[in-house]
């Protein structure tokens, strides 16, 4: 399985705002665990065009995210910076 419990507790260190603990209901975190997924699915759809329920899966994540975004853009302009920057990922 490409995503295990020590690869999210990873990516919920790294990127969520407590540091002191796992931290898997801020913002951030949840965007980078979807930009993860999302990236994954993404080379699956490239040898598998066909897989059209995946295909389905990845615009609700495309969807999720980009609605995370959005209210990190009306919350706090300086934290949707830093992780928009920090992922790589742009509008």
């Amino acid at each position: 399985m490409y995503l295990t419990s020590e690869v999210k507790e990873g990516i919920f260190e790294s990127h969520g705002k407590a540091k002191s603990k796992i931290d898997t209901g801020s913002a951030e975190s949840q965007i980078a665990l979807f930009t993860h997924r999302i990236n994954h699915l993404t080379q699956h759809l490239k040898k598998n065009h066909k897989d059209h329920s995946t295909t389905l899966g990845l615009l609700k994540l495309v969807g999720k995210r980009r609605a995370l975004l959005d209210y990190l853009i009306k919350k706090d302009i300086t934290r949707y910076r830093a992780i928009i920057a920090e992922l790589g990922i742009r509008k």
